[in-house]
């Protein structure tokens, strides 16, 4: 079993608003100058749109607070990632720190890409999974689920319709196994999927869902990704941080800083235990907290916004 650390469940409860609401549009400046900081730069505000997935909540708030930290004003809005892609098209929404590539968000990318900025790869190693607890020990393949599906209820328990990762299940996943008519990808939730997976392992049933690396679920609970020799649920992937067209012009001091950001396992890990532990409502904080335990880390990432 691969054991990578991640991510993505009671975090949820954490930046904004929950679903495809209408964005502030953002000034484009001539300047990357902060407003109130160094240098002026008005008061463009830097609209960041994401998804419910852990690591682009724990990303996005740590990145509101440090470009605030700098002088920034900064919006964050939980959005479908459709609707994140269509408002950086439209200049509505000026970063995304979550996109994944090159195939849970192809479908955005190949709509929108060649009107968006790429500003580089944080994560090298994602990728989507279909996992059950590591003590059902009779299913160790997506294949195996034929044969077992009544172990499951003929469930698997997704996310959100709209996630890539069902998309991989339902019409991959599913089909190239010859799991039609047997097991049903359900649609729900992120943080009902936790939920249902937590349930699942207190009780010691069985239950499989749709989970993806990096998750902190993988440092919480002993699980088991199934192996998919047909990568119906697509290769590994890279996590890109994008932005609407002019962006990099508009805030050059800010597109560098995204350009040369990465963030290895155990940061990222570290980051969103900090935040589940912390609980509902109380995400600022433990990432406020999380910076100050972590300063030199953040300080060699974030630095330059706050040089003249």
């Amino acid at each position: 079993m691969r054991r990578k650390g991640r991510r993505r469940g009671l975090l949820t409860g954490a930046v904004a608003i929950f679903g495809a609401v209408a964005m502030v549009a953002a000034g484009c400046g001539s300047s990357d100058q902060a407003p109130g900081g160094g240098g002026g730069g008005g008061d463009d505000t830097i609209n960041i749109g994401y998804i419910a997935w852990d690591e682009d909540i724990a990303l996005t708030n740590l990145f509101q607070q440090q470009l605030e930290d700098a002088g920034y004003n900064v919006k964050t809005t939980q959005l479908s990632a459709g609707a994140i892609f269509s408002g950086m098209a439209n200049g509505d929404v000026d970063m995304f720190l979550d996109t994944w590539l090159p195939t849970t968000h192809k479908e955005y990318w190949d709509k929108y890409g060649d009107q968006l900025e790429d500003l580089g790869v944080w994560y090298d190693n994602a990728s989507l999974e279909l996992t059950v607890p590591s003590y059902v020990t009779d299913v160790n393949s997506i294949a195996d689920l034929k044969d077992h599906a009544d172990e499951f209820g003929g469930v698997i328990t997704g996310i959100e319709p709209s996630a890539g990762i069902m998309n991989r299940a339902e019409n991959y996943a599913v089909p190239e196994y010859g799991l039609e008519g047997v097991m049903k990808v359900q649609q729900s939730s992120t943080p009902a999927m936790l939920a249902e997976l937590e349930k699942a392992i207190s009780d010691q049933k069985p239950i499989v869902v749709t989970m993806w690396h990096p998750h902190w679920a993988y440092s919480r609970y002993d699980l088991k990704d199934l192996q998919d020799p047909k990568k119906a649920m697509g290769e590994a992937e890279k996590l890109h941080i994008t932005a609407r067209g002019g962006f990099s012009e508009a805030h050059p001091k800010i597109a560098e800083m995204a350009s040369n950001f990465t963030m290895d396992d155990e940061n990222l890990q570290s980051l969103e235990d900090a935040i589940n532990s912390a609980g509902k409502g109380k995400t600022s904080d433990a990432v406020k907290k999380w910076a100050q335990d972590n300063s030199s880390w953040v300080d060699e990432k974030f630095g330059s916004l706050k040089q003249d």
